[in-house]
């Protein structure tokens, strides 16, 4: 734990989960991630979903999976003041944090407890590292390089990464997993 940081107990926990490029992007500069697709990372991603109480994500950002509507989920977004339903999606809260808390959009989305699981854009990334992540799912394309690419956390200089980012919070790395060795992808979970 980062010395100082003092968290509340709280009866859900916040999973991040992210794929980077080797110089740490999420999306090429046109926001696209085809650079980034595996399928071993795909299956574990979309493994972890399933095993979610929520989704939280972006407008811009979600994923596109069979049953993908049955998850309870949670799209931030400036264009309300601070809550409201999706109009697409009936199990899907429109949430803006600077107009309600996390707490109040869980109540109001019915999900007081489980896995929240992250994942992106990269101002949702920054706003849950500010909130507190219980652990991080990191993938790494070793062998992909996204120059001019979206960052995973905003306001970050290149030469910050996102491991020392989650450091810097007082996550800890646990062992490295290779999920696809030929090209290069790689897993490690950071947890408190």
């Amino acid at each position: 734990m980062v010395k100082g940081l003092v968290r509340a107990p709280r009866s859900y926990f916040i999973e991040g989960y992210a794929i980077v490029s080797s110089d740490g992007m999420i999306a090429d500069a046109d926001g696209t991630m085809d650079a980034l697709k595996f399928d071993a990372d795909k299956q574990y991603f979309l493994a972890s979903l399933d095993a979610a109480a929520a989704v939280v994500h972006g407008r811009h950002s979600s994923e596109r999976r069979l049953g993908a509507a049955r998850s309870h989920r949670l799209v931030l977004t400036r264009r309300i003041a601070a809550l409201a339903r999706d109009p697409r999606n009936s199990r899907a809260l429109l949430w803006n944090p600077a107009g309600a808390s996390l707490e109040v959009a869980l109540c109001a989305l019915d999900v007081p407890h489980g896995v929240l699981a992250v994942i992106g854009g990269t101002d949702v990334f920054g706003l849950f590292l500010e909130i507190g992540y219980d652990s991080f799912h990191l993938s790494r394309a070793k062998n992909v390089r996204l120059p001019g690419g979206r960052m995973l956390f905003p306001e970050v200089r290149h030469e910050v990464t996102p491991e020392e980012m989650l450091a810097s919070r007082g996550l800890k790395p646990g062992p490295e997993q290779v999920l696809d060795a030929a090209a290069g992808v790689t897993l490690v979970t950071w947890s408190r």
